[in-house]
């Protein structure tokens, strides 16, 4: 895969414009975001990138030297910036999470840190092995609007105000919005502490309750309370967080997680997000 005229011009704006070393000079940005792209895409060893990318090992510094700056997240940022400067970016969220397999090779990064991201590099184990959990937020077009690595046994709902807290939008004056119109979920986020979130910032909740919550409330009778308020046909649009996942996992380095340290594999994660905002 490699980017398109159009998603250059949008893209090379973006991009720093210094070389990293006094006197050095940055390899041709574009050959390299496209190098990066292909790994991704294919789930290829970088030694196997072919010799029209140029040197594995320099894509591959530029792939962790901008996921360490936040260089990846800025432009991913800067993409939802235009596009809902553009009245192009839906504010009916849809909030999920999808679980990947970690090859071998994902595994022995140095552990660092007290019981932090940094430390587990969002592995965890489970009889299928090691497992990573993307937690994620989607416009109404099913695009990705922001990412939140954990352990592939971790709940949902723990991660959803994390997921929440990356949704951040700048504008041209003001703050940047973090408020969507409405959010949908499925019944994994159905708890008291998620809906109180979302009314006290004024979202429009779309979240079903699981039978166990419902059966609960109505052996409690009155005091039990009125069911919350749902939405079916609204809840309809859900499947757009799951179209978004799709969309990702057809970069087969993501849809199994190659990189050892989540740092990089979140990189991955935003530069595939800039391929489909740019592409819009």
């Amino acid at each position: 895969m490699s980017l398109t005229d159009a998603q250059w011009a949008r893209i090379e704006p973006l991009l720093p414009d210094r070389a990293p070393k006094r006197g050095g000079r940055w390899r041709d940005h574009r050959q390299v975001i496209d190098a990066i792209a292909w790994k991704y895409r294919t789930g290829s060893p970088w030694m196997d990138l072919p010799e029209e990318f140029g040197s594995w090992k320099g894509a591959h510094n530029r792939l962790r030297m901008w996921a360490l700056d936040g260089t990846w997240q800025r432009i991913f940022t800067a993409l939802l910036a235009q596009a809902d400067a553009a009245g192009d970016l839906d504010w009916v969220v849809a909030v999920d999470s999808t679980i990947v397999r970690a090859h071998q090779h994902a595994a022995g990064a140095r552990q660092k840190g007290p019981r932090s991201a940094s430390r587990h590099h969002a592995l965890g184990r489970s009889r299928g092995g090691l497992t990573t959990k993307i937690h994620l937020a989607a416009d109404g077009h099913c695009r990705p609007l922001s990412f939140v690595l954990t352990p592939g046994q971790a709940g949902d709902a723990p991660a959803f105000t994390q997921v929440m807290a990356q949704l951040r939008v700048p504008r041209k004056t003001g703050r940047p919005r973090t408020t969507p119109d409405a959010v949908l979920a499925d019944k994994a986020y159905s708890s008291r502490a998620i809906r109180e979130l979302l009314r006290k910032r004024g979202i429009r909740t779309v979240i079903p309750q699981p039978a166990d919550q419902i059966t609960k409330r109505k052996k409690r009778g009155r005091i039990g309370g009125r069911p919350p308020a749902f939405d079916r046909e609204s809840y309809r649009q859900r499947n757009t967080v799951e179209r978004c996942i799709n969309r990702l996992k057809q970069w087969r380095g993501l849809a199994t997680r190659y990189d050892k340290t989540a740092t990089i594999y979140l990189a991955g994660l935003h530069i595939a997000a800039i391929f489909i905002w740019s592409a819009t």
